[in-house]
């Protein structure tokens, strides 16, 4: 039987989960390297993840697929991380990126350069750094202004 856990929450209050929902960062993320389980809950409509961390329930981050607000995202690993991660295609991958959440929505931006890489099988993932892409990418590149959802 699997057992079911509670979690108090940035944004949902408090919840149950399960071990096997723990996206587990072995290095943290940049900052926060102390911090090392997750979990990626969404929120309703729009795509908008949390990235809620397990030990700290105030620490919760705005996440989202950087696919949808950029199709032509590339991202590449080094060989180094595909073998950490036990895969040979970045595509076996998932992709997630951080949003810093603004007031107004428009001035809002979203980290293309240290996307959050997680393995689907494994819940393990780790914060990569693409030289190729910028830290902060305004919402409005991508069309998302004042009406649009807040990332």
């Amino acid at each position: 039987m699997t057992e079911i856990l509670k979690l108090q929450t940035k944004y949902f209050g408090e919840i149950e989960y399960e071990a096997g929902d723990v996206i587990r960062f072995p290095e943290g993320l940049f900052g926060f390297e102390e911090e090392r389980d997750f979990l990626l809950l969404p929120f309703d409509g729009g795509g908008l993840l949390c990235l809620q961390s397990v030990k700290t329930p105030a620490l919760a981050f705005v996440a989202l697929d950087p696919f949808t607000l950029k199709p032509d995202y590339v991202p590449e690993l080094d060989p180094s991380d595909l073998k950490a991660f036990g895969v040979k295609e970045t595509g076996d991958l998932g992709f997630y990126v951080l949003c810093a959440v603004k007031n107004p929505v428009s001035t809002s931006t979203v980290n293309l350069k240290c996307p959050l890489v997680i393995h689907p099988e494994t819940r393990e993932a780790r914060q990569v750094i693409m030289e190729r892409y910028e830290m902060r990418h305004p919402l409005a590149e991508f069309g998302r202004g004042e009406g649009a959802a807040p990332c």
